[in-house]
Order: C-alpha cells, then structure tokens, then sequence
C-alpha cells in the first residue's frame, strides 16, 4: 500500500491562485475527501494530485511518484471528480 503525499502545491491561473501552499498526507487504506464552499480549490487539488493539470509549485506523489510514472495507476488510486472538473 503506497500513501498520497502532497508538498506545498500552489496553483496559478494568471494572478488567480486557486491552491495556496497546501500540504497534507493520506496513509494507506483510507477514504479522504475535501470539503470547502466553492471555488475553494477541492477540484484543482484532486486534477492536480492525478497529473491532470500542472502545478505551479509544489508536489503531489503517490508512493513516492508522480500519478503519471505509476504502473497501472487505476489498480492503485481510485478517485471521483465532479463531472465540471
């Protein structure tokens, strides 16, 4: 089991930033979610963590590597986005 580690992730659109330094870590066998009002940056945060977008600054791994270098990434990380995102 790997865990998802996310290292001060910013993300920039234009002089919007819509994720600010966020941090934080998901062990193993655990259900997470984001709770926020909108426009809180939940969306991006997930798009960015699944290598969907790019992140200004900062890091997203998944046992220690990018979703994109993952073998077989939807055998290891499941994740559910809202059909706008």
């Amino acid at each position: 089991m790997t865990s998802i580690d996310v290292h001060d992730l910013t993300k920039e659109y234009g002089t919007r930033r819509a994720v600010d330094g966020l941090g934080f870590s998901v062990r193993p066998g655990h259900v997470t979610g984001f709770l926020g009002p909108n426009g809180a940056g939940k969306s991006t945060t997930m798009r960015l963590v699944l290598g969907l977008d790019r992140p200004t600054a900062g890091t997203a791994t998944i046992g220690g590597r990018p979703y994109a270098e993952l073998r077989e990434p939807l055998r290891r990380v499941g994740a559910l986005l809202d059909a706008g995102a």
